[in-house]
């Protein structure tokens, strides 16, 4: 029976993982010394900019802090067979509103793959108010369980 070790996944073992899109969590720093505010979300992933796009829940019927400009952290995890994946991204989350981000952010979001809609709103997404953000990592790992050959 083989051992099992967590290693670091290279970047297109980590680019292939966050390419399929799919769900996380999103921390948010509160900046006011309380601990972050942490939301499952779903997310779409640009291969060539490595970029994570979000598509967050805004407005009162969000239930949550709007997401302007803050210090985020992004973590993303799964399974293939009985083995684990994960991924953390850390940075800087901004509106793609922004005039100076909408051109490249409308080119990065048509790279990454169709952004799942997680209906954790008790209401019609229909209902909802949505706007499309994106984190630019200053720092971004992969980690997967392998098996450690003697």
């Amino acid at each position: 029976m083989s051992d099992l070790d967590a290693v670091r996944m290279d970047a297109d073992e980590r680019d292939e993982f966050l390419g399929r899109a799919g769900t996380g969590v999103l921390s948010l720093s509160t900046g006011d010394g309380d601990p972050p505010h942490s939301v499952p979300v779903s997310y779409g992933y640009d291969p060539v900019d490595a970029v994570f796009y979000f598509r967050l829940a805004v407005g009162e019927e969000s239930g949550k802090a709007e997401p302007t400009e803050r210090d985020a952290t992004f973590v993303t995890y799964g399974e293939r067979g009985d083995r684990w994946k994960s991924v953390v991204a850390s940075g800087r989350l901004v509106s793609t509103a922004d005039e100076s981000l909408s051109t490249e952010a409308l080119a990065g979001l048509e790279r990454t793959s169709r952004i799942p809609i997680v209906d954790v709103f008790g209401k019609p997404t229909n209902q909802v108010t949505f706007e499309f953000y994106r984190l630019d990592p200053d720092r971004l790992t992969g980690r997967a369980e392998r098996s450690m050959e003697p």
